[in-house]
């Protein structure tokens, strides 16, 4: 597979289908669900005999949000990722803690 062909593959998989989800109505409210997607990479040396080519591929797909449209107005509304929330919180709190014990010892 060469560079021209994986970038053509690259920008099928890449679409808008890949980041906004079917919207869903319920109730006269349609949710339309977006994710944040990151990926991709290839190079090539063209100096070299024979020329040479490589490509990697990985996709990375996060929930970031959705659309939300009730009564003809759009609101966006974030995705809360609770695994990174807690993190930073546990985090912080060891922080904080080596801070205050620190300063205890002085």
């Amino acid at each position: 597979m060469d560079l021209a062909h994986l970038a053509s593959a690259a920008r099928d998989v890449f679409s808008a289908k890949l980041v906004y989800g079917e919207p869903v109505e319920r109730d006269g409210v349609v949710v339309i669900p977006a994710a944040a997607v990151f990926g991709g990479g290839g190079g090539g040396d063209t100096d070299a005999l024979p020329l040479r080519e490589g490509a990697g591929f990985g996709v990375l797909a996060r929930p970031a949000g959705a659309f939300v449209v009730r009564n003809g107005t759009a609101k966006w509304v974030p995705a809360v990722d609770l695994t990174r929330l807690g993190l930073a919180a546990a985090v912080t709190v060891v922080a904080v803690a080596r801070v205050v014990a620190k300063r205890a010892r002085r």
